[in-house]
């Protein structure tokens, strides 16, 4: 992906010129067809998505479940905790998904802190929707 096609993810608005170029170098986009597996729980984790096009399915222990589309991210909480995934991640529809390795999201998260706190802005309403009761 370009720098400006980066620039128009909400979750990267606000990135500086080298965070940017950061993205570009080192993330891929991967396609993925409707049930295809993203992420198993207890897998180690390699790396982040942020979903581009379509729907992802999240399933977590306890029957949570969860559509994220286009902006949305997943895979950060094995980037931070060393138990592995958390969560089961399918496609729901097809999908395009940007792909960063764990090291350059890390990287990215430690040069960029607006990303870093909007991404923890975001973890905090999912745990808020889990916990909330229906």
């Amino acid at each position: 992906m370009t720098r400006e096609e980066l620039r128009s993810v909400p979750l990267f608005e606000g990135l500086s010129e080298a965070g940017l170029e950061r993205l570009a170098t080192h993330a891929a986009v991967i396609e993925c067809e409707p049930g295809q597996v993203l992420a198993v729980p207890g897998d180690p984790g390699s790396g982040m998505y942020v979903v581009l096009e379509g729907t992802v399915s999240v399933e977590v222990r306890g029957g949570f479940h969860a559509e994220l589309g286009p902006g949305s991210f997943f895979g950060e909480v094995a980037l931070l905790v060393p138990s592995g995934r958390v969560a089961r991640v399918r496609a729901a529809t097809h999908a395009k998904c940007l792909s960063m390795a764990r090291d350059d999201a890390l990287a990215l998260l430690e040069s960029e802190p607006s990303l870093a706190l909007k991404m923890l802005r975001e973890l905090a309403r999912r745990l808020s929707d889990v916990e909330s009761p229906a």
